[in-house]
């Protein structure tokens, strides 16, 4: 996860995303970089615009136009009396 991290800040930041590149912003935070992952991560990225797969990403997290939010429900909470009219009547079982 941490590659895709690194990835992603280079590409906010206006970098290129490399292997080499990956490998440092995880050894500057002090993690360990797995060279297999990052070189699949690298190559499953070339020819990929980030920016546009960002948006189209974001586009399906948020609510579509038009919709109302859901409202909860409201839960009416039963009186407490009952508990202990129910409890009074247990009691009363046991003494008499």
């Amino acid at each position: 996860m941490e590659n895709i991290y690194a990835a992603l800040l280079l590409h906010k930041l206006g970098k290129e995303v490399s292997e080499g590149s990956i490998k440092d912003i995880i050894a500057a935070a002090g993690g360990e970089a797995e060279e297999v992952k990052i070189k699949s991560l690298v190559a499953s990225l070339k020819g990929v615009d980030i920016a546009k797969e960002l948006e189209s990403a974001s586009l399906a997290v948020s609510p579509a136009s038009g919709i109302a939010p859901v409202e909860a429900k409201k839960v009416e909470a039963k009186p407490k009396e009952e508990k202990k009219e129910a409890a009074a009547e247990g009691l009363s079982a046991l003494f008499g």
